[in-house]
């Protein structure tokens, strides 16, 4: 029975794993510089074994898919736990170059498994109608664990080190897989498979499932917000202080602006969610407003202070999108086939972290700030051109009404 108290733990349980997946993605690279002077090794050779665990991630993740429709969805979120831990654990205990190459493997494979396992979960154990606030908690429990990262990392390693700051993250990850075991039955979904006829089973349905036009028009997607958000929180600091001249502090406080306008965007977008049949339109409505805002950034429009204000602004809008945009994915994805589908599409975060590093990268070291803002103006403009090429955003309309 899909009772508020029910749907309530369900949706906490799931967000606190989310959480945890995000903390983890970003801990060790907070302490990089505390890692090179005591290992000995280089940024490029660091940033290395960043790229090494968005791969892992990013392949990993529709197969992660897969298995969660054929064993269910709890028991691969319990491994995906276990793995992400080891990895901080590894890491922790690494004297060489070649253990944290190691960790980024086994931490890369263990978050491959949480949007498949997570959706599944959500879609399966809360009711329809509040699935948008479900969404919702799912987004900002992400925003949360990557504010808690550097927050922890910096004051731990200032106390313990950088290995105790990383054993730290290991204890915290084991902490919440006992938190999770103790509430396993809440988290209980029959494996997708298991409600599958024969007809519509095997590989190759699944193939022809994941390749249809609307499934990758859903990875095109997050690969194209992948874009906008390597490009603000990577180089968004950067691009600001070379565009504008502003000082390093101000340059913080945009980016920190742009996370938590985020962050209340999705919080939002949650409530907009369950109260619109038309998910379609808040989706390209909020890119719309994002895209507009990064180009008055971009064509440096405004007075230095305020960009702190136009980044909150960008951020929340693209934020409200958040709850409306997995609805849609929800609409598009076939029975029985949750976790290949959101796999497969999340992988799209993955492939969009591995590719546009360099890209910014280069744009800088060639004193092109300009170009990032207006690249995040461009993937904005583009993500609208595929929700309205979506049939599942005109679904998502009808199964809300």
């Amino acid at each position: 029975m899909h009772t508020a108290a029910a749907d309530l733990r369900v949706i906490s349980l799931v967000a606190l794993a989310h959480g945890l997946s995000h903390f983890f993605q970003i801990a060790t690279a907070v302490l990089f510089p505390l890692i090179k002077d005591d290992l000995g090794v280089s940024y490029v050779a660091l940033g290395g074994t960043v790229a090494l665990y968005y791969v892992v991630s990013g392949i990993c993740q529709t197969l992660a898919g897969f298995v969660v429709d054929r064993f269910g969805a709890r028991r691969v979120l319990f491994g995906g736990l276990a793995l992400a831990t080891t990895g901080a654990l590894l890491a922790s205990l690494a004297q060489s170059y070649s253990m944290l190459v190691v960790a980024a493997v086994v931490g890369g494979l263990g978050n491959s498994v949480f949007h498949p396992c997570d959706f599944s979960i959500l879609n399966a154990r809360v009711a329809k109608e509040r699935l948008g606030h479900a969404f919702s908690g799912h987004g900002i429990a992400g925003y949360l664990g990557y504010a808690a990262a550097p927050v922890y990392a910096i004051a731990v390693a200032g106390a313990a080190g950088w290995r105790g700051a990383l054993l730290g993250a290991a204890l915290i990850g084991a902490v919440v897989i006992v938190v999770l075991a103790l509430q396993r039955d809440a988290i209980r979904v029959e494996p997708a498979d298991h409600r599958r006829d024969a007809e519509h089973g095997g590989l190759a349905a699944d193939l022809r499932i994941l390749l249809s036009a609307p499934v990758l028009m859903c990875f095109g997607y997050f690969i194209l917000v992948s874009v906008q958000f390597i490009a603000m929180q990577n180089f968004g600091i950067a691009s600001s202080m070379a565009l504008y001249g502003v000082s390093a502090t101000l340059a913080s406080a945009a980016l920190t602006s742009y996370l938590l306008g985020g962050a209340t965007g999705i919080l939002a977008g949650g409530f907009i969610a369950v109260r619109t049949s038309r998910h379609d339109l808040v989706a390209v409505g909020g890119m719309a407003v994002n895209a507009g805002f990064m180009f008055v950034i971009a064509a440096a429009w405004i007075a230095p202070a305020l960009l702190p204000v136009l980044c909150a602004a960008a951020g929340f809008a693209t934020g409200v999108t958040g709850p409306s945009r997995d609805l849609i994915v929800r609409a598009t994805t076939p029975p029985g086939a949750t976790g290949k589908v959101y796999g497969f599409v999340y992988s799209g975060l993955d492939v969009g972290s591995m590719v546009t590093p360099v890209y910014f990268g280069w744009l800088l070291d060639g004193g092109r700030p300009s170009v990032v803002f207006y690249t995040v103006v461009v993937t904005a403009v583009l993500t609208i051109a595929t929700v309205l090429n979506l049939p599942g955003s005109r679904q998502a309309a009808r199964l809300s009404a």
